[in-house]
């Protein structure tokens, strides 16, 4: 792969916008059919250039305008607003009371930044392989709470260019939806909680709700390939402090709720019940000091893996005596497996509605890497550091030469141009982008069928 050169970016943009984004496709997904008049001509968009030099309110009558926008300023970076009340670029125009943003889609923003206290590996802006499988599991279980759970249809994922992903969840009524809305979402897709501060981040009840059950279930299958073994949490008495300050230093007690009525059901609060007969099944199997127990034994084990198991099947022994006796169920081992894996959201990100998000198909300044959608069906294949450069997709176009051209001198600009992507290693990318777009045109079709069918217009 050809090496970037951040100072080449001058010379290479014009050749990506020119030759290699795909505006079709792109103006295809955010136009959405024209269903809704000038929609497209009330997104926002905002632009990056050269020395940071930051343009908002843009705003264009036509994807084929945009198109000619990018190629006359060559952006280094493209974000993605709100559709507002308004022409963006129309807004000074207007009260200020008046120009207010009116639909979105709803948006999640996931960086490995926010892992800090996790990772072993790296730090900061940095990633590699092993900490990569923080994303994959993200994608893995917020993809499939959207779908399951909030019974949203068409997401797009987006690897962000540097060290994290971006999701689009673009079904017509979630657009629609307002900032509390968003807000509860991304609450219900929320469980490591608390700043830097907070040693103990995810705390479950003893109800488990079926959404918390079905991630344990996603991250169980990548756990012990990336905590146990790549990121080795158990490895040394240093680190496995870190794990053991998340398990409770004994198995206490559960006091039976003061009432059966289905409000009190489960409560630990309340005057009765059985608290003696607790105790006594706890004893036969668990000794008070629960962390000090896991303490003395974790040396004799030879690694991670097997002080992993000890500490599960401590954990999993609580949930099987309290199935008979009235102590209390220890999810501690789950509580682990989230904190140290579970998708850590930037809530402000989802909830705002004129918030700003960097565009599918941006170059990243820093790394040269294209903002690629990502293809689900291959998710767990998928390598960062495998993604193109502009500067490696320039040097393809340079190696595959312009004989196409010298073929059919009469071939449009948009024909040439899908011929030139083709060329290179950024089009399977575009192709899993095309296929989202042609899914939700299907789907828009289906959706105008029915309604046809329904009014007796056939």
């Amino acid at each position: 792969m050809a090496r970037f050169e951040p100072a080449a970016l001058p010379e290479l943009l014009p050749v990506f916008y020119r030759r290699l984004f795909p505006h079709g496709a792109y103006g295809r997904w955010l136009g959405y059919g024209g269903v809704v008049k000038n929609y497209f001509q009330l997104r926002e968009f905002s632009f990056t250039l050269r020395d940071d030099v930051y343009l908002r309110f843009q705003s264009f009558g036509s994807p084929q305008e945009l198109e000619r926008e990018l190629q006359r300023i060559n952006p280094y970076k493209i974000d993605i607003g709100a559709v507002y009340s308004h022409r963006p670029n129309q807004h000074n125009t207007v009260h200020p009371g008046a120009f207010q943003p009116q639909e979105k889609e709803l948006v999640f923003d996931i960086d490995m930044t926010d892992y800090d206290d996790v990772r072993t590996c790296c730090s900061s802006a940095e990633i590699c392989s092993k900490c990569w499988t923080l994303m994959t599991i993200a994608v893995r279980v917020i993809d499939r709470a959207l779908v399951e759970d909030l019974g949203v249809r068409h997401r797009l994922w987006v690897y962000s260019g540097r060290r994290g992903v971006h999701c689009w969840v673009c079904d017509d009524a979630v657009r629609k939806w307002s900032p509390a809305l968003r807000a509860a979402a991304v609450e219900y897709l929320t469980l490591v909680k608390g700043g830097a501060e907070t040693v103990k981040k995810v705390n479950l009840s003893e109800s488990i709700h079926p959404f918390i059950r079905r991630s344990v279930s996603v991250v169980e299958k990548y756990f012990e390939a990336y905590a146990l073994v790549g990121q080795d949490i158990l490895g040394s008495p240093e680190r496995w402090e870190k794990v053991l300050a998340l398990v409770p230093e004994d198995i206490l007690p559960r006091a039976a709720p003061p009432c059966r009525s289905a409000l009190c059901r489960g409560r630990r609060e309340g005057p009765c019940g059985g608290v003696g007969s607790a105790v006594s099944a706890i004893s036969l199997d668990h000794r008070p000091q629960h962390r000090e127990s896991l303490r003395s034994d974790f040396p004799k084990k030879r690694d991670s893996v097997q002080r992993w198991e000890l500490l599960k099947g401590r954990m999993e022994r609580t949930r099987r005596v309290t199935g008979s006796t009235k102590s209390t169920p220890c999810h501690a081992d789950w509580e682990i497996m989230l904190q140290y894996c579970f998708p850590r959201l930037d809530i402000n990100v989802s909830k705002g509605v004129g918030h700003l998000l960097k565009s599918p198909f941006s170059v990243h300044p820093k790394t040269g890497r294209i903002s690629v959608p990502l293809d689900l069906q291959r998710l767990d294949q998928f390598d960062p550091f495998a993604v193109p450069t502009i500067s490696s997709l320039c040097h393809e176009l340079d190696t595959a030469g312009d004989d196409g051209e010298q073929e059919d001198g009469g071939e449009t600009e948009p024909k040439r141009r899908a011929r030139d992507y083709k060329k290179t290693s950024l089009a399977p990318y575009v192709r899993v982008f095309e296929q989202f777009v042609e899914e939700m045109e299907r789907a828009r079709r289906g959706e105008r069928l029915r309604r046809s069918d329904l009014q007796g217009d056939f």
